[in-house]
């Protein structure tokens, strides 16, 4: 018989395709009895309008079923949805009830929901994937224990249902144990690790399967992504060349191999193989590597087509519109770069960089910080030490730092620091108020305050943030607090743009508070209500003042918008490219590719239709 995927030819007692191993499907009938509709002498053997009847009957027959079958879901439906709303209403009472008797904390019910809510989200994703593979991981098996093998996957199978991915991910490895040449199976355990952040445990699977399938096109790409960022170019490089030979077509290993020529500086072959990339899929982070890799070829008008498409797909891209922003300015759009600007400034919550203000706070003998177990150190140091590189694996880092000393006030406002650079204002807010809720030293205090003031900023909860400022204030003993609270209201003043009067007292209010260590904080404050007053002169003044203390990325930003606005040009473009040169962006090259690597179910499907076809 012939496999209804690929079309090899199998032998008939066989289950699975020996090319594919896709299932095989058998269609069974006589083709000489297709034709038979007249007897011997040319005379109809039966009657024409007999057969219509008993379709027609059969037919009805099977919508009457049908019918009962939508009636009887509809009716499980009804009641499904009254069991859950009874549950939803089961649950509010129940946490309106721990509230009141203070068991447990504000927000602390969402924050639990909401990740395992991801969490289980993530199983079931995962439980797809494995539910899809399932059949040829099986029809692969070439081992001795057969039984043991299906047991083992049942069970994984069973405990993806159960949202439990740490056991089924146990028993996969227990049956890749079985049987180390099955490609599939090793495809899988390394695709989990790869997508929970850990690309070091997942080499090892992804080796295995080009071992055994050396074009395998996805262990191709994920091996060379993994090696590129383990500094291993030139096999990275061997191994995406092969992808691309082997899937011209196919979005990841071009996508993958332009970066790896852009992060080298091969910016002629890097820009021809991303050019081919956003043809085949219009992703935002491919397109922004194009027009950067553009722009830093000179050739602004094609960067800006492209970066002007990056903030159409995703007009949350900072990175996108300050480049853009740039762009406009090497073409003289003056008007357009400040708007541009202006909209990644809004993006960005991150005035004020407060891992420094941990590490000041860390160096006070009057009042250290709180000290880590020993085992969440070793995971707090790993988190610290990828943060900037792999977002994702610093999450699970912080996370395992934080199950080992869960109620830390230093893992807490660490992990919120982080959540906070990478733009996850709820953790962030809920992280926060679990330290407030600890009543830590004031310093720390203080910290958690700004911390949580930013976040309700990234959301645009201003008026929130000034009640948590306000508060702060009234609370505080310390010259510390009172500077950081006069800043952080100063800040959210200028940003509504309403009362810039007492935005500029309460700026220059911490200015007189704040250590030598913290000047440059409020100067770049009172030059930004500056800005925001149209007073020019000033605004680049204080900026300046505050860039040559610590020229931040977000002040130097500041000064090239003021230095814009007032007509200083040439200025503006040096400090505004100065600005983009000190940025320590968290999205790096690896980490972009990284991040397009986990759409896997999006991209990679394409690519096993095209070869099912």
């Amino acid at each position: 018989m012939y496999c209804q995927a690929c079309g090899a030819l199998n032998r008939d007692e066989e289950e699975f395709c020996v090319r594919c191993h896709q299932k095989l499907l058998v269609l069974s009938g006589l083709a000489a009895d297709e034709d038979r509709g007249f007897d011997a002498e040319g005379e109809e053997s039966f009657s024409f309008d007999e057969h219509l009847l008993e379709r027609i009957s059969i037919l009805e027959e099977a919508v009457k079923r049908t019918a009962e079958t939508v009636r009887l879901a509809m009716t499980a439906i009804t009641k499904q949805e009254r069991s859950i709303l009874v549950n939803q209403t089961g649950l509010a009472t129940l946490r309106d009830l721990l509230e009141d008797k203070q068991l447990l904390a504000h927000d602390e019910w969402s924050s639990r929901w909401e990740e395992t809510m991801d969490y289980q989200v993530l199983a079931l994703e995962k439980r797809q994937r494995f539910l899809d593979l399932k059949e040829r991981m099986v029809a692969l098996f070439a081992g001795r224990k057969r039984k043991l093998f299906e047991q083992l996957l049942d069970d994984a199978e069973y405990a993806l249902f159960a949202f439990d991915v740490e056991r089924a991910l146990s028993a996969l490895e227990t049956a890749f144990k079985l049987d180390r040449d099955n490609y599939e199976l090793a495809y899988f355990i390394g695709e989990i690790y790869f997508n929970d952040g850990e690309p070091e445990r997942a080499l090892p699977y992804f080796i295995q399967v080009l071992r055994v399938a050396p074009d395998h096109y996805e262990g191709l790409v994920f091996s060379g992504v993994i090696r590129h960022e383990r500094g291993e170019t030139p096999e990275a490089e061997k191994l995406l060349k092969r992808a691309v030979a082997l899937h011209p077509d196919s979005f990841l290993p071009n996508f993958s191999l332009g970066a790896i020529y852009a992060s080298r500086g091969n910016l002629t072959r890097a820009t021809a193989l991303l050019e081919k990339a956003t043809r085949i899929e219009s992703v935002p982070e491919a397109l922004f590597l194009l027009g950067s890799c553009l722009y830093e070829m000179g050739q602004a008008s094609r960067a800006i087509q492209r970066l002007e498409a990056v903030v159409r797909l995703d007009p949350s891209h900072e990175e996108g519109h300050h480049l853009l922003g740039l762009a406009y300015l090497d073409r003289g759009w003056n008007r357009k770069a400040l708007a541009s600007f202006r909209q990644a400034q809004s993006l960005n919550p991150k005035k004020l960089r407060y891992q420094d203000l941990v590490r000041y706070l860390s160096g006070q003998g009057s009042s250290p910080l709180p000290r880590v177990g020993e085992e969440a150190a070793r995971w707090l140091e790993q988190a610290e030490s990828v943060r900037l590189e792999n977002t994702d694996r610093a999450l699970t880092f912080y996370r395992r730092a934080l199950n080992a000393d869960p109620d830390n006030p230093t893992l807490l406002i660490s992990f919120a620091l982080a959540c906070l650079e990478m733009k996850k204002s709820r953790e962030t807010e809920a992280l926060t108020r679990r330290v407030l809720e600890l009543e830590p030293e004031e310093m720390l205090k203080a910290t958690a305050c700004a911390t949580l003031i930013e976040a309700l900023r990234v959301e645009g909860r201003f008026r929130e943030g000034n009640r948590i400022g306000t508060r702060l204030l009234e609370e505080s003993t310390t010259s510390f607090s009172r500077t950081i609270a006069y800043y952080e209201m100063a800040f959210n003043l200028a940003e509504m743009e309403e009362d810039l009067d007492r935005a500029l007292e309460f700026a220059h209010q911490s200015l007189s508070l704040s250590p030598e260590e913290l000047k440059q904080f409020p100067l770049a404050a009172i030059g930004w209500v500056h800005f925001k007053r149209q007073e020019l002169d000033k605004a680049v003044d204080f900026l300046s003042q505050s860039s040559d203390l610590d020229p931040s990325a977000t002040t130097l930003t500041h000064l090239g918008m003021a230095l814009l606005a007032a007509g200083e040009d040439s200025r503006a473009k040096t400090v505004l490219a100065r600005a983009r040169q000190s940025e320590v962006h968290a999205a790096s090259v690896q980490q972009r590719m990284m991040d397009c690597m986990k759409d896997t179910s999006r991209l990679l499907e394409r690519v096993r239709e095209r070869e099912r076809k």
